[in-house]
């Protein structure tokens, strides 16, 4: 038989090079086809200073002040028991890995999903901010704050400029960043045992001592700042006139046996969830801890009050629902399970105000969820699993995820009409 002939025959055996396909096949003479023609992938800009893509305009500025959304009732959510899991998604399709990087070469004949989302018309990126080396752990907008500022466990703060998309700032803290909060013109950095406080309008800035180990959650009630920390005591400082430092600690809250890594405030109550798995609830007037929560099986990740109702979500897969009783305690009402460790709960409303629930799993998956059905809207994807979700204004919304991407979301301002 013709040598010639037979190297021919072995390379066209019907099957397409992997290699070729994954755009590193380096064979002079391969035996599978490279028979497809290697299509451009999406233009994303990752160098720095020109990350913005969108299917809206190049500049994510909508008046920055911090969003303020109106009060929703999201009345009674579920059927009350449990939900095992009967999300109605629109599709199964994961996000495309070689996509996520720029370098997938089947296009649109790839049956991954090349999109940060699935499911809604309504949703769209505005801009893709990647200049972190390490996990988001902190996302704000400071009130009359033309600026962005992101926190990381890659020890720095970024400012990033709301019209152009650009960093116009970093802040090398030299330590973790283990959350990151703003009130007013401040604008607080949890690092350990410490809280940094920077004033955006003075340039002012302090240290707030006191804390034990890694700050892990901050929040404002009540004028008074309370922060979470590693050895389980929530620090609490307010303000003070004629003392060379503005914030005075008043109080050392303990109750908790582990790390306290989510804070949430609704009305008179200072709710806390801890690596412990239980929830505490604090009388912000008296600082006394007045009932704990013991719903959750691991560790309570993330919490927030919407409404009348509290929301908890953990590591054990589940996110539930409190509502109070007429003794004055609070039960489980609902509870929504996943299949993956829930991360990360945030609320918001979207251009026709309809409630959602946004929902991050360790599958690096955010689930968007109408309220009260918690009906699944919309997919997001990310690189790695994303544990923050900040809401901005006018429809806007941010998620930062473990690879220190910073991602710019927006519901449309106007809803998609349906085509007759």
């Amino acid at each position: 038989m013709d040598m010639k002939a037979a190297r021919k025959t072995e390379r066209f055996s019907g099957e397409t090079c992997a290699h070729w396909l994954a755009g590193r096949c380096n064979r002079n003479h391969c035996r599978f086809l490279h028979k497809e023609t290697p299509l451009p992938s999406p233009e994303y800009h990752d160098a720095a200073g020109t990350h913005l893509y969108a299917r809206q305009s190049h500049s994510f500025s909508e008046n920055p002040p911090k969003y303020n959304s109106k009060k929703v009732s999201i009345k009674k959510i579920g059927g009350g028991g449990t939900n095992k899991a009967k999300n109605t998604q629109k599709s199964s399709r994961s996000i495309c890995r070689y996509w996520m990087n720029s370098n997938c070469v089947r296009g649109d004949q790839c049956w991954n999903l090349h999109s940060w989302f699935d499911g809604d018309d309504g949703l769209s990126t505005l801009a893709k901010l990647q200049e972190h080396k390490k996990a988001i752990t902190g996302i704000t907008l400071p009130v009359g704050s033309d600026k962005l500022y992101s926190g990381s466990s890659d020890g720095t703060v970024r400012m990033w400029d709301c019209n152009t998309g650009k960093c116009a700032n970093v802040i090398k803290l030299g330590a973790e960043v283990g959350c990151l909060i703003s009130e007013g013109p401040w604008v607080f950095v949890g690092v350990p045992n410490a809280v940094k406080a920077w004033n955006t309008q003075t340039a002012a800035e302090f240290v707030l001592n006191g804390p034990r180990g890694q700050v892990f959650a901050m929040i404002v009630a009540n004028d008074t700042l309370f922060a979470g920390a590693q050895d389980g005591i929530i620090s609490a400082w307010r303000g003070s006139f004629g003392t060379e430092c503005p914030f005075e600690l008043v109080a050392s809250l303990s109750g908790h046996t582990r790390a306290v890594v989510c804070l949430a405030v609704g009305g008179k109550m200072l709710f806390s969830g801890s690596t412990d798995h239980s929830i505490k609830v604090w009388d912000v007037d008296t600082l006394q801890c007045t009932m704990t929560l013991n719903g959750h099986t691991d560790v309570v990740m993330s919490l927030i009050c919407w409404d009348h109702f509290l929301l908890s979500c953990s590591l054990d897969g589940t996110v539930k629902v409190w509502v109070a009783t007429e003794q004055g305690s609070l039960k489980v009402t609902y509870t929504h399970n996943e299949e993956h460790g829930v991360l990360a709960l945030c609320g918001m409303t979207d251009a026709d105000a309809k409630p959602i629930l946004f929902c991050s799993c360790n599958d690096n998956i955010v689930r968007a969820y109408d309220l009260p059905s918690f009906s699944q809207r919309v997919r997001l994807f990310a690189k790695k699993e994303v544990r923050e979700i900040e809401i901005g204004p006018g429809g806007l919304f941010f998620t930062g995820d473990g690879s220190g991407l910073l991602m710019v979301w927006k519901w449309l301002a106007e809803p998609k009409m349906a085509s007759s």
